[in-house]
C-alpha cells in the first residue's frame, strides 16, 4: 500500500460503543471527480445486501438542510486518489474497530485507511481525535472533495465520513451495514452534521502527526 507501518485497530468511539444510526431511505470539477460521481449509482448497489430501511434511495432534503457549494481541492491529485479509493470501498461490511477491506471498517477506520493508502497521510484513529486534529476548518457549506465531514450529538463528535462532492459523502455507518454513500441534506445527517476538516493541503499536513 506504499506505507511502512499499518494502522492498528483500536476502540472507535471513546467510552461505550456508539455506532451511527442508519437513517431512512460546484463550481469547478476535475475530470476524475466527475467520473467517480457518475459511477456512484452503480457503486451504491453494493449496499443492497445490508439491512437498509428503504431501497428507494435518499430521503427528500429537510427544510433548512445544509446545501453545500463544492470548491476545488487544494491538492487535486491526492483528493482524486482519496475519492477513487473511498468509492471503491462502497459495499465493504461494517465492523466495529475494523480498519481493513478484508476485515471491514468502522467510520474512523475507513477514513484512516483511505487517507493512508491513497494520500500517504496518517490520521488519528478515533473520531474525537480526528475532530481535534490540527487542520483547516472550512465553512460547513463550502466543501472540497476529500474533506472530512463530522457528525455530533450533544456537542460530542461520534461519526466521520469523506466528502466526495455533490452533497454526498462516503462512510461506514453502523453495525450490520456496509460502507455506503449518503447525502448531507438527508434529514438525519443534516441534523447531526457539525462541520468539516480539510486535511489535504498545506494546512492539513500536521494532521498526520509527522
Amino acid at each position: 500500500m506504499g506505507h511502512t507501518r499499518p494502522v492498528t485497530a483500536s476502540a472507535h468511539y471513546p467510552g461505550r460503543s456508539r455506532p451511527a444510526p442508519v437513517p431512512g431511505a460546484g463550481r469547478r470539477r476535475f475530470p476524475a471527480l466527475l467520473a467517480a460521481l457518475l459511477l456512484a449509482p452503480a457503486l451504491l448497489a453494493g449496499c443492497a445486501g445490508g439491512p437498509e430501511p428503504r431501497r428507494a434511495g435518499a430521503a427528500a432534503p429537510a427544510p433548512g438542510a445544509v446545501r453545500v457549494t463544492d470548491v476545488p481541492p487544494d491538492d487535486p491529485f491526492r483528493a482524486n486518489n482519496v475519492l477513487m479509493r473511498a468509492l471503491g470501498l462502497v459495499g465493504t461490511p461494517y465492523r466495529w474497530g475494523g480498519n481493513t477491506p478484508e476485515g471491514g471498517f468502522d467510520c474512523s477506520g475507513l477514513v484512516g485507511f483511505v487517507f493512508l493508502d491513497a494520500a500517504q497521510l496518517y490520521l488519528p484513529r478515533t473520531t474525537r481525535d480526528i475532530a481535534r486534529a490540527r487542520a483547516a476548518t472550512p465553512p460547513k457549506d463550502r466543501l472540497a472533495p476529500g474533506d472530512l465531514v463530522l457528525f455530533a450529538d450533544g456537542g460530542q463528535v461520534f461519526h466521520v465520513g469523506i466528502y466526495v462532492g455533490e452533497n454526498r459523502f462516503v462512510h461506514a455507518p453502523s453495525t450490520g451495514g456496509t460502507v455506503r454513500l449518503d447525502r448531507l441534506d438527508n434529514p438525519y445527517w443534516s441534523r447531526v452534521y457539525s462541520g468539516a476538516r480539510r486535511v489535504l493541503g498545506p494546512a492539513g499536513a500536521a494532521a498526520s502527526g509527522r
